[in-house]
Protein backbone atom coordinates (compact mmCIF):
# COMPACT_ATOMS: atom_id res chain seq x y z
CA UNK A 1 0.00 0.00 0.00
CA UNK A 2 1.26 3.62 -1.33
CA UNK A 3 1.32 6.16 1.16
CA UNK A 4 -1.06 8.06 -0.50
CA UNK A 5 -3.57 5.28 -0.63
CA UNK A 6 -3.51 5.32 3.45
CA UNK A 7 -4.55 8.88 3.41
CA UNK A 8 -7.84 9.57 4.60
CA UNK A 9 -10.67 10.63 2.16
CA UNK A 10 -11.25 14.36 1.01
CA UNK A 11 -12.89 15.19 -2.13
CA UNK A 12 -12.82 18.45 -4.11
CA UNK A 13 -15.61 20.29 -6.23
CA UNK A 14 -16.12 23.52 -8.45
CA UNK A 15 -19.88 24.93 -9.49
CA UNK A 16 -19.04 26.75 -12.71
CA UNK A 17 -21.69 29.26 -12.46
CA UNK A 18 -21.48 31.31 -15.18
CA UNK A 19 -21.70 35.37 -15.13
CA UNK A 20 -25.39 35.57 -16.33
CA UNK A 21 -26.44 33.10 -13.57
CA UNK A 22 -24.98 35.47 -10.90
CA UNK A 23 -26.58 38.01 -12.91
CA UNK A 24 -30.01 35.79 -12.60
CA UNK A 25 -29.83 35.11 -9.22
CA UNK A 26 -28.81 39.02 -8.34
CA UNK A 27 -31.85 40.26 -10.23
CA UNK A 28 -29.58 42.14 -12.66
CA UNK A 29 -30.99 43.24 -16.11
CA UNK A 30 -29.11 41.46 -18.87
CA UNK A 31 -28.72 37.97 -17.60
CA UNK A 32 -31.11 36.63 -20.48
CA UNK A 33 -28.13 37.70 -23.18
CA UNK A 34 -26.21 34.75 -21.13
CA UNK A 35 -23.00 36.71 -20.99
CA UNK A 36 -19.58 34.16 -19.83
CA UNK A 37 -16.27 34.54 -18.86
CA UNK A 38 -16.01 30.34 -19.14
CA UNK A 39 -13.52 31.32 -21.98
CA UNK A 40 -11.61 33.33 -19.61
CA UNK A 41 -11.81 30.99 -16.35
CA UNK A 42 -11.72 27.89 -17.17
CA UNK A 43 -8.25 27.86 -18.85
CA UNK A 44 -7.17 29.48 -15.66
CA UNK A 45 -8.99 26.58 -13.65
CA UNK A 46 -7.50 24.21 -15.45
CA UNK A 47 -3.83 25.14 -15.59
CA UNK A 48 -4.24 25.20 -11.93
CA UNK A 49 -5.14 21.53 -11.33
CA UNK A 50 -2.72 20.17 -13.36
CA UNK A 51 -0.16 21.71 -12.24
CA UNK A 52 -1.13 20.33 -8.56
CA UNK A 53 -2.09 17.12 -10.57
CA UNK A 54 -5.77 17.37 -9.19
CA UNK A 55 -8.78 15.88 -10.63
CA UNK A 56 -12.20 17.52 -9.30
CA UNK A 57 -15.73 17.38 -10.00
CA UNK A 58 -16.87 20.00 -11.89
CA UNK A 59 -20.63 20.88 -11.41
CA UNK A 60 -21.96 22.01 -14.89
CA UNK A 61 -25.09 24.11 -15.63
CA UNK A 62 -27.21 23.09 -18.58
CA UNK A 63 -28.12 25.74 -20.35
CA UNK A 64 -23.90 26.55 -20.62
CA UNK A 65 -23.48 23.19 -22.26
CA UNK A 66 -26.62 23.83 -24.53
CA UNK A 67 -24.80 27.57 -25.92
CA UNK A 68 -22.40 26.88 -29.20
CA UNK A 69 -20.30 30.02 -26.87
CA UNK A 70 -19.93 27.51 -23.93
CA UNK A 71 -19.00 24.47 -25.94
CA UNK A 72 -14.91 24.10 -26.26
CA UNK A 73 -14.55 25.33 -23.10
CA UNK A 74 -17.24 22.60 -21.34
CA UNK A 75 -15.59 19.98 -23.21
CA UNK A 76 -11.80 20.88 -22.22
CA UNK A 77 -12.43 19.91 -18.85
CA UNK A 78 -13.49 16.48 -19.66
CA UNK A 79 -10.93 16.20 -21.90
CA UNK A 80 -8.64 16.57 -19.16
CA UNK A 81 -9.90 14.34 -17.20
CA UNK A 82 -11.97 15.85 -14.80
CA UNK A 83 -15.74 14.19 -13.69
CA UNK A 84 -18.99 15.77 -15.05
CA UNK A 85 -21.77 16.55 -13.07
CA UNK A 86 -25.76 18.25 -13.15
CA UNK A 87 -26.14 21.55 -11.74
CA UNK A 88 -29.16 22.14 -12.61
CA UNK A 89 -30.28 23.50 -16.02
CA UNK A 90 -32.20 26.80 -15.04
CA UNK A 91 -29.47 27.17 -12.05
CA UNK A 92 -32.67 28.62 -10.25
CA UNK A 93 -32.21 28.37 -6.45
CA UNK A 94 -35.61 27.67 -6.13
CA UNK A 95 -35.72 23.60 -6.60
CA UNK A 96 -38.25 23.42 -4.13
CA UNK A 97 -41.01 24.85 -5.96
CA UNK A 98 -40.44 22.74 -8.59
CA UNK A 99 -42.84 20.05 -9.13
CA UNK A 100 -42.08 16.11 -9.98
CA UNK A 101 -42.62 17.50 -13.86
CA UNK A 102 -40.27 20.31 -13.84
CA UNK A 103 -37.63 18.81 -11.96
CA UNK A 104 -37.66 16.01 -14.39
CA UNK A 105 -37.79 18.04 -17.73
CA UNK A 106 -34.34 20.32 -15.22
CA UNK A 107 -32.45 16.88 -15.32
CA UNK A 108 -33.00 15.35 -18.45
CA UNK A 109 -32.20 19.02 -20.39
CA UNK A 110 -28.90 18.94 -18.80
CA UNK A 111 -28.31 15.23 -19.05
CA UNK A 112 -29.07 15.89 -22.42
CA UNK A 113 -26.97 18.95 -22.87
CA UNK A 114 -23.73 17.81 -20.95
CA UNK A 115 -23.94 14.27 -23.16
CA UNK A 116 -23.85 16.18 -26.00
CA UNK A 117 -20.84 18.22 -25.36
CA UNK A 118 -18.66 16.03 -23.29
CA UNK A 119 -19.96 12.27 -24.24
CA UNK A 120 -20.62 12.16 -20.34
CA UNK A 121 -23.27 10.96 -18.76
CA UNK A 122 -23.68 12.75 -15.01
CA UNK A 123 -24.13 10.40 -11.87
CA UNK A 124 -23.77 13.48 -9.05
CA UNK A 125 -26.25 16.55 -8.73
CA UNK A 126 -25.64 19.85 -6.52
CA UNK A 127 -28.54 22.01 -6.33
CA UNK A 128 -27.80 25.88 -7.45
CA UNK A 129 -27.68 28.05 -3.70
CA UNK A 130 -27.88 24.58 -1.78
CA UNK A 131 -31.66 23.96 -3.10
CA UNK A 132 -33.18 20.32 -2.42
CA UNK A 133 -36.32 18.94 -1.83
CA UNK A 134 -37.79 15.25 -1.42
CA UNK A 135 -38.94 15.71 -5.12
CA UNK A 136 -35.23 16.46 -6.18
CA UNK A 137 -34.06 13.24 -4.50
CA UNK A 138 -36.88 11.22 -5.52
CA UNK A 139 -36.02 12.47 -9.28
CA UNK A 140 -32.31 11.84 -8.74
CA UNK A 141 -33.10 7.76 -7.47
CA UNK A 142 -34.72 7.18 -10.32
CA UNK A 143 -32.78 8.61 -12.63
CA UNK A 144 -29.86 6.36 -10.89
CA UNK A 145 -27.99 9.11 -9.95
CA UNK A 146 -25.21 7.52 -7.50
CA UNK A 147 -24.93 11.03 -4.97
CA UNK A 148 -26.10 14.56 -4.09
CA UNK A 149 -24.10 16.76 -2.30
CA UNK A 150 -26.63 19.91 -1.99
CA UNK A 151 -26.46 20.39 1.78
CA UNK A 152 -24.48 23.04 3.44
CA UNK A 153 -24.76 22.05 7.06
CA UNK A 154 -24.44 25.43 8.80
CA UNK A 155 -26.13 28.09 11.14
CA UNK A 156 -25.71 31.06 9.02
CA UNK A 157 -27.74 30.31 6.13
CA UNK A 158 -30.24 33.66 6.90
CA UNK A 159 -27.30 35.69 7.63
CA UNK A 160 -25.94 34.89 4.20
CA UNK A 161 -28.82 35.15 2.58
CA UNK A 162 -29.80 38.61 4.24
CA UNK A 163 -26.28 40.23 3.19
CA UNK A 164 -27.32 38.83 -0.21
CA UNK A 165 -30.49 40.60 -0.42
CA UNK A 166 -28.47 43.99 1.11
CA UNK A 167 -26.10 43.75 -2.23
CA UNK A 168 -28.77 42.95 -4.68
CA UNK A 169 -31.02 46.39 -4.66
CA UNK A 170 -32.63 45.93 -7.93
CA UNK A 171 -33.84 42.36 -6.58
CA UNK A 172 -38.09 42.42 -6.80
CA UNK A 173 -40.28 41.26 -4.31
CA UNK A 174 -41.13 38.15 -6.16
CA UNK A 175 -37.69 37.16 -6.72
CA UNK A 176 -36.66 37.84 -2.79
CA UNK A 177 -40.40 34.91 -2.02
CA UNK A 178 -38.71 32.74 -4.24
CA UNK A 179 -34.90 32.96 -2.68
CA UNK A 180 -36.36 32.53 0.73
CA UNK A 181 -34.49 29.48 0.96
CA UNK A 182 -31.49 30.75 -0.32
CA UNK A 183 -28.61 29.41 1.12
CA UNK A 184 -30.94 27.74 3.88
CA UNK A 185 -31.91 28.05 7.32
CA UNK A 186 -30.31 28.19 10.59
CA UNK A 187 -31.51 24.18 11.25
CA UNK A 188 -29.02 22.98 8.60
CA UNK A 189 -26.39 23.49 11.42
CA UNK A 190 -28.11 20.59 12.99
CA UNK A 191 -27.10 18.22 9.47
CA UNK A 192 -24.07 16.29 9.67
CA UNK A 193 -20.58 17.01 8.08
CA UNK A 194 -20.31 13.52 7.34
CA UNK A 195 -21.55 11.35 4.14
CA UNK A 196 -24.46 9.76 4.93
CA UNK A 197 -27.61 8.10 3.22
CA UNK A 198 -30.89 9.24 1.93
CA UNK A 199 -34.30 7.53 1.35
CA UNK A 200 -35.81 7.91 -1.96
CA UNK A 201 -38.74 6.22 -3.75
CA UNK A 202 -36.18 4.17 -5.85
CA UNK A 203 -33.66 3.70 -3.35
CA UNK A 204 -30.95 4.81 -1.29
CA UNK A 205 -28.68 7.78 -2.43
CA UNK A 206 -25.32 8.84 -0.66
CA UNK A 207 -25.10 12.66 0.24
CA UNK A 208 -21.92 14.13 0.69
CA UNK A 209 -22.23 17.43 2.31
CA UNK A 210 -20.22 20.28 1.61
CA UNK A 211 -18.00 20.62 4.38
CA UNK A 212 -18.15 23.18 7.20
CA UNK A 213 -15.96 23.97 10.49
CA UNK A 214 -16.71 21.07 12.28
CA UNK A 215 -18.94 21.51 15.50
CA UNK A 216 -19.43 25.56 15.07
CA UNK A 217 -20.53 24.94 11.37
CA UNK A 218 -19.30 28.34 9.92
CA UNK A 219 -18.17 27.65 5.96
CA UNK A 220 -15.03 26.91 4.91
CA UNK A 221 -15.48 26.74 1.17
CA UNK A 222 -13.09 28.32 -0.94
CA UNK A 223 -15.04 31.84 -1.56
CA UNK A 224 -15.80 32.35 1.94
CA UNK A 225 -11.60 32.28 2.37
CA UNK A 226 -11.24 34.71 -0.25
CA UNK A 227 -13.37 36.85 1.77
CA UNK A 228 -11.58 36.66 4.45
CA UNK A 229 -8.55 36.83 2.65
CA UNK A 230 -9.43 40.39 1.74
CA UNK A 231 -8.96 41.66 5.15
CA UNK A 232 -6.11 39.24 5.73
CA UNK A 233 -4.28 36.45 4.25
CA UNK A 234 -3.04 35.46 7.58
CA UNK A 235 -6.38 35.07 9.09
CA UNK A 236 -7.66 33.19 6.36
CA UNK A 237 -4.78 31.06 6.53
CA UNK A 238 -5.23 30.43 9.85
CA UNK A 239 -8.66 29.68 9.75
CA UNK A 240 -8.49 27.16 7.11
CA UNK A 241 -5.98 25.65 9.34
CA UNK A 242 -7.96 25.14 12.27
CA UNK A 243 -10.65 24.12 10.20
CA UNK A 244 -8.79 21.32 8.80
CA UNK A 245 -7.61 20.16 12.52
CA UNK A 246 -11.03 20.29 13.49
CA UNK A 247 -12.05 18.04 10.50
CA UNK A 248 -9.22 15.23 11.56
CA UNK A 249 -10.30 15.83 14.95
CA UNK A 250 -13.64 14.98 14.23
CA UNK A 251 -13.25 12.26 11.59
CA UNK A 252 -14.56 14.61 8.77
CA UNK A 253 -13.02 13.56 5.69
CA UNK A 254 -12.82 17.15 3.52
CA UNK A 255 -15.29 18.18 0.41
CA UNK A 256 -14.14 21.33 -0.23
CA UNK A 257 -16.00 23.59 -2.63
CA UNK A 258 -14.73 25.96 -4.95
CA UNK A 259 -16.45 28.58 -7.59
CA UNK A 260 -15.43 30.46 -10.91
CA UNK A 261 -14.95 33.75 -8.93
CA UNK A 262 -12.56 32.38 -6.61
CA UNK A 263 -9.55 32.83 -9.65
CA UNK A 264 -11.51 36.02 -11.00
CA UNK A 265 -10.92 39.26 -9.71
CA UNK A 266 -13.47 42.61 -9.91
CA UNK A 267 -11.34 43.46 -12.65
CA UNK A 268 -12.08 40.25 -14.89
CA UNK A 269 -15.44 40.53 -14.88
CA UNK A 270 -16.58 44.11 -13.56
CA UNK A 271 -20.43 43.32 -13.52
CA UNK A 272 -19.78 41.01 -10.76
CA UNK A 273 -17.84 43.23 -8.26
CA UNK A 274 -20.40 43.64 -5.85
CA UNK A 275 -19.65 39.39 -4.72
CA UNK A 276 -17.31 39.61 -1.40
CA UNK A 277 -13.72 38.63 -2.14
CA UNK A 278 -13.84 40.18 -5.68
CA UNK A 279 -11.37 43.24 -4.50
CA UNK A 280 -8.82 40.70 -4.44
CA UNK A 281 -6.78 40.65 -7.79
CA UNK A 282 -6.60 37.26 -9.48
CA UNK A 283 -3.33 36.29 -8.71
CA UNK A 284 -3.22 36.92 -5.08
CA UNK A 285 -6.19 34.14 -4.77
CA UNK A 286 -4.43 31.93 -6.74
CA UNK A 287 -1.99 32.17 -3.72
CA UNK A 288 -4.32 31.68 -1.58
CA UNK A 289 -5.81 28.63 -3.22
CA UNK A 290 -2.46 26.88 -3.38
CA UNK A 291 -1.94 27.28 0.03
CA UNK A 292 -5.64 25.87 0.58
CA UNK A 293 -5.21 22.97 -1.90
CA UNK A 294 -1.74 22.29 -1.19
CA UNK A 295 -2.25 21.89 2.77
CA UNK A 296 -5.75 19.71 1.76
CA UNK A 297 -3.42 17.46 0.12
CA UNK A 298 -0.77 17.12 2.49
CA UNK A 299 -2.74 15.45 4.75
CA UNK A 300 -5.72 13.63 2.61
CA UNK A 301 -6.11 11.83 -0.53
CA UNK A 302 -8.26 14.45 -2.65
CA UNK A 303 -10.71 12.64 -4.90
CA UNK A 304 -13.64 13.57 -7.06
CA UNK A 305 -16.98 13.47 -5.47
CA UNK A 306 -17.88 10.53 -7.07
CA UNK A 307 -14.79 8.34 -6.17
CA UNK A 308 -15.27 10.09 -2.72
CA UNK A 309 -18.84 8.55 -2.42
CA UNK A 310 -18.20 5.62 -3.54
CA UNK A 311 -15.73 5.30 -0.77
CA UNK A 312 -18.11 6.26 1.41
CA UNK A 313 -20.84 4.16 0.35
CA UNK A 314 -18.79 1.09 1.21
CA UNK A 315 -17.86 2.16 4.12
CA UNK A 316 -21.35 2.43 5.44
CA UNK A 317 -22.03 -0.83 3.81
CA UNK A 318 -19.42 -2.56 5.88
CA UNK A 319 -20.85 -0.91 8.92
CA UNK A 320 -24.15 -1.91 8.40
CA UNK A 321 -23.30 -4.99 7.20
CA UNK A 322 -21.26 -5.35 10.67
CA UNK A 323 -24.09 -4.44 12.72
CA UNK A 324 -26.52 -6.87 11.41
CA UNK A 325 -24.16 -9.50 12.01
CA UNK A 326 -23.72 -7.98 16.33
CA UNK A 327 -27.69 -8.02 16.23
CA UNK A 328 -28.40 -11.65 14.54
Amino acid sequence: MNRESRKPTASLSLDLDNQWSYMKTHGDSGWEDFPSYLDLVVPRILKFLHERNLKITFFIVGQDAALEQNREAIASIADAGHEIANHSFNHEPWLHLYTRDEMVEEIEKTEAALFSVTGARPVGFRGPGFSLSPVVLDVLGERGYEYDCSTLPTYIGPLARAFYFLKSPSMSKGERERLDKLFGSWWDGFQTLKPHLRETSPGQIIEIPVTTFPLIKTPIHASYLMYLAGFSTGLARLYWRLALLACRASGVQPSLLLHPLDFLSGEDVPELKFFPGMNLDAARKIQVLEYVTGSLAAVYQVLTIREHAAAARRTLTAVSAEYTCENA
